[in-house]
């Protein structure tokens, strides 16, 4: 009985956490989305485009709306011995669990057809959007400015695009050296295929193994979290009368 008190608490005591960073994050996801300019005046330029976190707020108002939906079922649950609520969080939490599952290991087997397939749906966005559509230019120099890269695939991603039949030019990133930060001179077609700067696609896989303990002790860490939670509903929703 006492143990069943205790995990009860717990229970209601962790819950109430997620509840609360849900709200939290709720609440900045609007604000960002709805007034990002005064976000980076409080905050700082943790960007150099404040349009990038109205992409960011969408983000944090979705992951919000799940934790506080997580929090306040458990936290209810638990508190009201309410067998439905608890019930509730667990299915959710699972359907979440066998997404990420399934997120991890299409990632690891399908990795080249998913290569294939998003790069029958970005390429043609790049050669259609980009350097003419605000929101889309912002977030794909960001990414190419960070990560040193060119395209999804490489500078040919840009072959046929409006922004280069238009300019005459490729993106300055196209054209960056292996250690300098910034291109010496026009981009030309000559300069991009010289410089060969490897397409970001590429570069993310780069970033994710060469950090893959770290990636994986935060999956598993995360993972270990959500059974924990789940096996916690579960023997309480067993033990209520």
């Amino acid at each position: 009985m006492q143990c069943f008190k205790f995990i009860k608490v717990m229970m209601v005591l962790f819950n109430l956490l997620i509840f609360l960073c849900g709200a939290a994050l709720l609440a900045v996801g609007i604000w960002v989305s709805v007034d990002g300019t005064s976000f980076l005046k409080i905050f700082g330029p943790m960007s150099s485009n404040a349009m990038q976190f109205v992409n960011v707020g969408y983000f944090l108002i979705a992951a919000g709306v799940v934790l506080f939906v997580l929090g306040f079922l458990g936290c209810y649950g638990a508190h009201s011995e309410n067998k439905c609520a608890l019930l509730m969080f667990f299915t959710i939490l699972l359907l979440i669990f066998i997404a990420e599952v399934a997120a991890a290991v299409v990632a690891l087997v399908y990795t080249t057809m998913a290569e294939n397939f998003l790069t029958l749906a970005i390429v043609p966005a790049i050669r259609k959007d980009y350097g003419y559509q605000t929101e889309f230019t912002q977030v794909w120099n960001t990414t190419m400015k960070e990560l040193k890269c060119c395209g999804f695939n490489n500078y040919t991603d840009f072959n046929t695009s409006r922004f280069v039949e238009e300019n005459k030019l490729f993106p300055p990133y196209c054209c960056h050296g292996a250690t300098n930060g910034t291109a010496t001179q026009s981009c030309t077609e000559s300069k991009a295929e010289e410089t060969n700067v490897p397409g970001c696609f590429k570069q993310l896989l780069h970033e994710i193994r060469t950090n893959a303990v770290t990636v994986g002790g935060v999956a598993a860490g995360i993972a270990a979290l959500e059974l924990a939670a789940m096996s916690v509903s579960m023997y309480l929703y067993c033990n209520l009368k």
